[in-house]
């Protein structure tokens, strides 16, 4: 009958010594510490840097898409403000030139005079230049009735230009003593364009 081994016995100063199944088992346990110390100092912190990397790499993805879906867009972008800036052109072109503006501001006049309103002040003012266009306010005082004032508007409307006019401290009053009649005062605002010329020298005047 063969004897069991007695681990306790074992002279551990002289591991030579040992019966061969304790020496195999003795490599077997130190090549799992060593696999095991491995794995932890190595392997562990490869595998979260490799987390950190998929994670930068999903988010350089996502940029990637992104700025690629603003490129592709870029060209229709561009090509819609080029529309916008020509159909902006266009209405300008619409409004009266620098020519025709002394013309425009007496058929104004004239028209309120047509319906019958009274122009107690009608006094142009120095005219603004902006980047595309200027403007002239005109500081007035008529007096007529709510039907007659209906009838200004129109009138200027009907004018062969296109007339926008802007209305800035703007009060309308009964008259004091004249039932019916109304009191328009304050200043409006009308508007031309600028020709080539005029635009070159805005743009230069302002990029100083």
């Amino acid at each position: 009958m063969s004897k069991k081994m007695d681990l306790r016995n074992l002279d551990t100063s002289n591991p030579g010594s040992w019966p061969l199944p304790v020496k195999l088992f003795a490599c077997l346990m130190a090549g799992i510490v060593i696999i095991g110390a491995a794995w932890y100092f190595f392997v562990a912190d490869r595998r979260t840097e490799l987390a950190g990397l998929v994670a930068k790499e999903g988010t350089l993805k996502a940029e990637f898409e992104d700025k690629q879906g603003r490129a592709a867009n870029l060209e229709p972008l561009k090509q819609q403000l080029a529309q916008m800036e020509l159909m902006l052109q266009q209405m300008l072109r619409q409004l009266p030139s620098k020519n025709e503006m002394p013309d425009l501001i007496v058929d104004v006049s004239q028209t309120a005079l047509a319906t019958g309103i009274s122009n107690e002040l009608f006094q142009p003012g120095p005219e603004s230049a902006k980047e595309f266009y200027a403007e002239k306010p005109i500081n007035l005082r008529m007096v007529g009735t709510y039907h007659q004032f209906g009838a200004f508007v129109s009138g200027v409307a009907s004018l062969p230009r296109v007339v926008i006019m802007t209305m800035h401290n703007i009060s309308l009053t009964p008259r004091a003593g004249k039932p019916g009649l109304l009191v328009l005062q304050g200043t409006i605002k009308t508007y031309r364009y600028l020709d080539d010329e005029e635009v070159t020298a805005q743009t230069a005047g302002g990029a100083k």
